[in-house]
């Protein structure tokens, strides 16, 4: 063979040599402009679930209440959610399509998670996602307390009452995200006292036995300028029978009225001459079997100082009581009588709240937001923000506010 023919036979193997070289790279990589034909190809092993969390990588201002993972055109398989840095893991649950998942609690404020998800969709091909997040601040967010409590039972004059830990500007906003609604179908409207108590009432007491719910949709709302709100729940409590009791000072005597009919007339002893008591509708926000009583925690000087006041029952915020009585002249009871309190509504008692007694009575015989009228007192009507005596507004003012 000549040397011609060597060179050629060489030349004719490199040549093939790059065309089998250049098959394999066009079977491992495919053609960037190559349609799939449906058959092969990497792109038909993709899983076509996709998975979205709520709070975006990175961000700051995450929602506490409704963070969370959902999965379309597939199912979760594996979500893991842990407070970053500590690894502490945040319980969850998948939901029974396996669509969604949650925390089982409301996350905490200022706080920074990480989320690691992953889905397979119905070719059981996997997909994944993960996000870091914090969640919005103290500083940067609001809420408030409020009350009556969920489940609870109340009596008729007690308001849905909300103080918030920031003033609040956005006031119309804020309110128009708090719903109060009475199966009895009493319309119920909020009212702002100042820039952060907002309480909400119907015109009249509420119906006996009526289920009242409230729903707070706050989460996200902005209150203040840069500062949000992050609530979300639905509170429901039930009104129990109706009991007002009226404290005539002329005659030192209050009758009981339980759904209309008197059930007992108790001799009590109001505000002396010199410490009258306040003349208006009073709901009693608070009980207890016994609390002390200072008399400089009311702007008083140091005349008393009582550490087991029996059957106490708060009326208003500045400081007035109806409690009972136990270290009354023996020889010369009050009750029914004569005023000698310091404002307060005093009935007979015993040191220790035990015995069968006046006081111990009306105590039993109470619920939190059971209205105490005081009238024939020399003393002004309390304030509607003195406690929770909104009742003491007339109906016109309160509900120009929720138009304003």
């Amino acid at each position: 063979m000549t040397s011609l023919d060597i060179a050629a036979r060489r030349a004719l193997g490199a040549c093939a040599a790059l065309m089998v070289g250049a098959l394999t790279l066009t079977a491992c990589g495919g053609s960037a402009n190559a349609e799939d034909d449906g058959k092969g190809g990497e792109d038909s092993k993709t899983s076509v679930a996709k998975i979205a969390i709520s709070a975006k990588d990175g961000s700051t201002g995450a929602s506490i209440n409704t963070t969370g993972v959902k999965v379309s055109d597939g199912k979760l398989a594996e979500v893991k959610m842990t407070v970053s840095g500590s690894g502490q893991v945040v319980p969850g649950s998948v939901s029974a399509d396996g669509r969604t998942w949650k925390p089982k609690e409301q996350l905490e404020r200022g706080t920074k998670y990480r989320i690691s998800a992953t889905a397979k969709d119905s070719e059981g091909r996997t997909a994944a996602a993960n996000s870091i997040f914090t969640t919005v601040t103290s500083s940067n967010s609001f809420i408030g307390t409020y009350t009556p409590d969920n489940g609870a039972t109340v009596g008729v004059g007690m308001p849905v009452s909300f103080t918030f830990d920031k003033a609040i500007t956005n006031q119309k906003d804020v309110r128009s995200h708090i719903t109060v609604t009475s199966s009895s179908g009493q319309k119920v409207v909020g009212h702002w006292f100042n820039s952060q108590r907002l309480d909400f009432r119907p015109e009249e007491y509420w119906k006996a036995g009526s289920k009242v719910t409230m729903k707070i949709d706050l989460d996200g709302v902005e209150g203040t300028n840069g500062v949000f709100g992050v609530q979300k729940k639905t509170v429901t409590f039930t009104v129990g029978r109706s009991q007002v009791s009226t404290v005539d000072a002329n005659t030192q005597t209050m009758t009981v009225v339980r759904d209309g009919k008197t059930i007992k007339t108790v001799p009590i002893s109001a505000g002396s001459p010199e410490h009258t008591t306040y003349n208006g509708q009073m709901v009693i926000s608070e009980k207890f079997v016994q609390t002390r009583m200072n008399s400089r925690t009311v702007g008083l000087g140091g005349e008393y100082d009582i550490p087991d006041v029996p059957h106490a029952m708060r009326l208003t915020t500045s400081g007035t009581f109806i409690h009972g009585n136990y270290w009354y002249n023996k020889g010369n009871p009050p009750f029914g009588r004569e005023g000698t309190s310091h404002g307060c509504v005093g009935l007979a008692d015993v040191q220790g709240a035990g015995g069968s007694t006046s006081a111990k009575w009306f105590y039993d015989n109470s619920l939190i937001g059971d209205v105490v009228i005081v009238k024939n007192s020399p003393d002004k009507t309390v304030a509607p923000d003195n406690g929770l005596n909104g009742w003491n507004m007339a109906w016109s003012q309160w509900a120009a506010d929720s138009a304003s």
